[in-house]
């Protein structure tokens, strides 16, 4: 018997759901509507958050470092190199030196002189206007990272239920593990690129903390969906940059699809 899914679609080219043994939080809604998560894949710059808004994602996607001076910060890379015009390990640099950066010129005309924001500040300008998949990168070189990320949740009171639109996901499943004793309602996802990482006997200690599965696309088939459904997490694909890898993973049952371009999903409906 097939089951209805939600899609959610990730936005990387704008330069830019409970476990039965963990939490009662749901691993993915029974719908068929597809959701957008507009994902800025290389930084978190505001402007490019905003398009994703615009667009009607119903998700944006954040990736959150710390700097030297403890300060939570959204961007990708772990160095400043290659999307802004600085140089060295954003942990080696304070939120002062960093704010003197251009994070925009890389991506495009249009969002030149864009700074890096700090992650209480898209927090505090997306909370109740879209949803927000969290990802924290890293997190070895951030020891106390999950105890400020969900403070700041916290305080803003984002992790009760009436604001159900946050996951939490990493590929540190140690941190995921950590957040979901700090967060019990917010659902958490592990990310991965290791085959290995979805043998049933991982799948049955994911499900012990973890609302989602996220592996790459290339690991995804039937099989594997299945073998997640059945311990009642939810799965999201990562990262399809052309059509044709559409079709095959929602053939394959997935409830995500992390995406360059949304167009590509949206279209497309569920059997």
């Amino acid at each position: 018997m097939s089951m209805k899914k939600t899609v959610v679609a990730s936005l990387l080219s704008m330069g830019i759901i409970g476990s039965i043994y963990s939490t009662s939080t749901l691993a993915y809604d029974p719908s068929d509507r597809v959701q957008t998560v507009a994902h800025r894949g290389a930084s978190g710059y505001v402007a490019a958050f905003h398009k994703g808004v615009d667009m009607k994602s119903d998700y944006i996607e954040i990736d959150v470092q710390e700097t030297k001076d403890g300060e939570l910060v959204v961007i990708h890379d772990v160095t400043l190199d290659r999307t802004t015009n600085g140089t060295g390990y954003v942990k080696d640099h304070t939120l002062e030196e960093i704010r003197q950066l251009d994070a925009g010129s890389y991506f495009g005309e249009e969002f030149i002189g864009e700074k890096v924001p700090t992650f209480e500040e898209v927090l505090d300008e997306f909370r109740g206007k879209t949803g927000i998949l969290i990802e924290l990168k890293a997190t070895y070189y951030y020891p106390e990272i999950e105890e400020k990320v969900a403070a700041a949740i916290k305080e803003r009171n984002m992790h009760l239920p009436a604001h159900d639109k946050i996951i939490i996901q990493s590929f540190e499943f140690g941190s995921m593990q950590q957040m979901d004793k700090l967060l019990p309602r917010v659902p958490v996802g592990v990310l991965t690129s290791n085959a290995a990482d979805l043998s049933e006997a991982k799948l049955d200690e994911f499900a012990t903390y973890a609302e989602f599965v996220n592996p790459s696309r290339t690991l995804v088939n039937s099989s594997i969906v299945d073998e997640v459904h059945e311990r009642h997490m939810g799965i999201m694909a990562w990262t399809v940059r052309n059509k044709q890898e559409v079709q095959p993973l929602l053939d394959a049952g997935v409830d995500g699809i992390i995406t360059d371009y949304p167009d590509y999903t949206l279209k497309h409906k569920l059997k």
